[in-house]
């Protein structure tokens, strides 16, 4: 681990978890050294690692690409086994080779080639982003399955709301936004006539090419039950600055056999949140003015 790379890593988990990650960081390299030895694989470089955890490539004992994940926070890796498990029949998650939940820990097999969805040629993404969900909204629901994508929105809203405050937000986005997108959610939610087992988080960077044998796929679920729409939105509302927002949503909806009005409906929620990342970190002007539109 470079002393960059190390610092990077330093940056977003402290600003995730605390001070306290520091102390955890530092205990990494012995952590990883000793999963290696019992579970008998090699280990390789870092690799590209989120907010809330570590991740470093791995040779699995036969010869299987892998990653390993660790995270300071150790109810999160076993949720994610959790769900990365639910939807395994599907076919559209990694596998899960070995995982530790006392340790925070995991092992997942490398996607490969891996591309993001964001880097595939457009014209055909619509047509796979449709092959995908329809795999992961064909697993059927776990019994009492507990989360549900009333409270994915509820947290979502409050923790990102928490944000209108900033000087750089605040000077675009007012309350009176924010208010009307719950406003529009609560509407949705109460209207949803069909749920299904969401992968809740189903954004650009979390839909990786798994090659012609595998199709897309989906990476890092929050796995929750309600309306499908929910797993097409972020990749609509993406199309601001591009296409645009209206014209990506016919093309999706048509392809994913999902409800163009309520896909639309969905993406004036969400609107407002992918504004405050753009304007957060400097997205293209087009595209907020087009986002806060949308909002409106």
């Amino acid at each position: 681990m470079t002393e960059v790379d190390r610092e990077d890593i330093r940056t977003r988990l402290v600003s995730r978890f605390g001070p306290e990650a520091e102390e955890w960081l530092a205990g990494v390299p012995s952590l990883a050294a000793r999963l290696a030895s019992r579970w008998g694989f090699v280990l390789g470089e870092l690799f590209e690692s989120g907010a809330s955890s570590v991740v470093l490539r791995c040779r699995w004992s036969d010869g299987t690409p892998a990653v390993l994940k660790l995270s300071p926070d150790r109810a999160l890796p076993a949720k994610q086994i959790e769900m990365l498990r639910v939807f395994a029949s599907s076919g559209r998650v990694p596998a899960v080779l070995a995982a530790d939940a006392d340790a925070g820990a995991m092992v997942l097999e490398e996607i490969l080639p891996g591309t993001e969805a964001e880097d595939l040629p457009s014209p055909s993404l619509p047509q796979r982003w449709g092959e995908l969900l329809a795999a992961l909204h064909s697993v059927d629901t776990p019994a009492h399955w507990p989360w549900s994508l009333r409270g994915r929105c509820e947290e979502a809203f409050d923790r990102i709301g928490r944000r209108l405050t900033e000087p750089a937000i605040d000077a675009r986005i007012g309350k009176e936004t924010w208010r009307r997108a719950i406003k529009r959610c609560e509407t949705l939610l109460d209207t949803q006539d069909r749920v299904v087992l969401l992968h809740g988080d189903l954004h650009l960077g979390n839909v990786l090419d798994g090659g012609p044998s595998r199709g897309l796929i989906a990476i890092d679920p929050k796995a929750c039950v309600g309306d499908p729409c929910y797993d097409a939105v972020d990749y609509v509302v993406s199309g601001a600055g591009h296409e645009g927002v209206g014209a990506r949503c016919q093309v999706v909806a048509s392809a994913c056999g999902l409800d163009g009005d309520r896909l639309y409906a969905w993406s004036r929620v969400i609107a407002p949140m992918f504004a405050i990342a753009y304007l957060t970190h400097g997205g293209p002007e087009g595209a907020i003015e087009e986002l806060l539109a949308l909002a409106s």
